[in-house]
């Protein structure tokens, strides 16, 4: 396993650790007009910090929704507060991973640290219209936006116009995620109004993911109709990056779940490799050869760093120009 570099410092948050709400880290601002329910995540993960530097931009710039209601939440503070450079992969969480309780029969368990934040954070989920999650990843690569397999993510993330890669996924088999809980996970004939993305800023430690994060608010935001074009422009000026000259939607066809933590890739893979040859070995997983199902498939996530019994290690994808 390779040795990465954390250049990104841990943002100090302790001015909007308290919120506004009762409830720790969260903030929520509402416009008293109508408009859509608003509501951006970050910390799901203790150990992903751009989203952190992104509301902690968005609360010192003291953005307010023009219409509306807006939501910030800083999800996973105890495991944030174990926060080390040296370690990060040890503050991930706590006891187990927030971003697979987003069940009600998990949450309403309670019998660990972060069902016990779920259900602290579970009333301004259920009243959100839409949702970004922001992540982080555990190697480098470039910025990815996972919009589940609802047509209606799928033309939001083209209304906004980045990143480049569109991840089309049915999610995880080791739980649900924040961004597929409720509504956010029905139908579009059943949602309404209703959106959820999750973005992936590009690796952990690395500054350019705080940049991404800051323009996919930006991106989001305008999109809600929270916040229009002069407010963005007075208020978070140069968040916006470059948008690329094409999206890609790549559409997951299947996991690939280690069998144990001795699951190898046989290369540094770290995400968006293509291999055109369907029979290509790419790892071993516990003597089994992990093979590309496909010609011209392309990895989506590859790492170990979390593998064990049941982790998705990686995931393979067919990619199309949107």
């Amino acid at each position: 396993m390779s040795v990465l570099t954390f250049d990104l410092p841990a943002p100090d948050i302790a001015a909007w650790r308290a919120g506004n709400t009762g409830t720790e880290g969260v903030w929520r601002f509402d416009s008293g007009l109508p408009g859509r329910q608003v509501m951006i995540s970050a910390l799901v993960h203790g150990n992903e910090l751009c989203g952190a530097w992104a509301l902690k931009g968005l609360l010192e710039a003291g953005l307010r929704p023009l219409q509306g209601s807006l939501t910030l939440v800083f999800a996973n503070l105890d495991a944030f507060d174990r926060f080390d450079a040296a370690a990060h992969d040890a503050s991930r969480f706590t006891d187990e991973d927030l971003n697979r309780q987003w069940s009600d029969e998990r949450i309403d368990a309670g019998n660990t640290a972060e069902r016990r934040r779920a259900a602290a954070l579970r009333p301004f989920v259920r009243q959100a219209d839409w949702l970004l999650d922001l992540h982080s990843m555990h190697e480098p690569s470039a910025p990815l936006l996972l919009t589940g397999v609802q047509p209606r993510n799928l033309v939001l993330a083209k209304q906004m116009g980045a990143p480049a890669h569109i991840v089309v996924d049915a999610g995880h088999k080791d739980g649900t995620r924040l961004r597929d809980y409720g509504r956010f996970g029905l139908s579009d004939e059943e949602a309404g109004d209703s959106r959820s993305l999750l973005v992936e800023c590009g690796f952990h430690g690395d500054p350019a993911s705080r940049a991404v994060a800051q323009d996919q608010c930006l991106r989001f935001l305008l999109a809600s109709e929270v916040i229009d074009e002069a407010e963005a422009q007075r208020l978070l000026p140069g968040w916006r990056l470059p948008a690329p000259a094409e999206q890609f939607a790549l559409t997951v066809t299947g996991p690939v779940v280690a069998k144990s933590q001795g699951f190898r890739f046989n290369a540094p893979f770290t995400g968006l490799e293509r291999f055109a040859q369907a029979g290509t070995v790419i790892g071993d997983n516990d003597g089994e050869p992990v093979c590309t199902p496909y010609d011209d498939c392309v990895l989506v996530m590859p790492s170990v760093r979390q593998a064990r019994a049941g982790v998705t290690v990686v995931r393979f994808a067919r990619s199309a120009a949107l």
